[in-house]
């Protein structure tokens, strides 16, 4: 019995692909990935922070883009799409499509049972090759933690962290604070779950 041996796709084919699907994949070494659906948690995490976050950089010169804009690492050619996105200054795309940011400031991602190693893993080693990624945060889904790595000057980086619904959690990428009390509204948390 012999194996298959696997089909490489191109970049551009996979673009192609995705552009006219009905679901999102990502994209990493000639394969294709296809991407689950989220918790109720997980949503209203993401709206509760995109709410948090839309409001304090209104009138400022940051776009803040939600789970449906890939972001292309160049340096490994991995597409994917981030749960939330920051750009501070002008985004720059791969092509005339407007839909693959090359140019990530702050990068967030809400952690789910079946993504947290990769998005603490692998994806993070990915995120690292970004130039413009000045910040990578993790949003616990079923505590209340957040926890960020900041690049500092000598190119490594630092993780600072905050949980409970009391405190303040502060983006200096973005200079922006996310409240915890807010980013977790009407979520229930199960005593079980640390």
């Amino acid at each position: 019995m012999s194996l298959q041996p696997k089909s490489y796709l191109s970049p551009e084919d996979y673009l192609a692909l995705e552009r006219s699907a009905d679901f999102k994949s990502e994209y990493f070494d000639g394969e294709i990935f296809a991407m689950t659906g989220a918790s109720e948690p997980h949503n209203l995490i993401m709206i509760s922070t995109i709410r948090e976050l839309s409001t304090q950089l209104k009138k400022r010169p940051c776009k803040l883009y939600a789970n449906d804009m890939r972001v292309k690492v160049s340096p490994t050619g991995l597409y994917t799409y981030p749960d939330l996105i920051v750009v501070c200054g002008k985004a720059q795309f791969d092509d005339t499509h407007f839909d693959t940011l090359l140019n990530p400031t702050l990068i967030i991602e809400v952690l789910s049972d079946s993504t947290e190693a990769y998005d603490r893993g692998r994806k993070f080693e990915h995120y690292r090759k970004l130039e413009s990624l000045a910040e990578y945060v993790l949003i616990a889904q079923h505590r209340p933690h957040i926890e960020s790595y900041r690049r500092q000057p000598d190119q490594s980086w630092l993780l600072t962290e905050s949980a409970g619904l009391d405190n303040i959690f502060r983006l200096d990428s973005i200079n922006c604070e996310l409240a915890l009390a807010e980013v977790y509204d009407k979520i229930e948390f199960n005593d079980a779950n640390d």
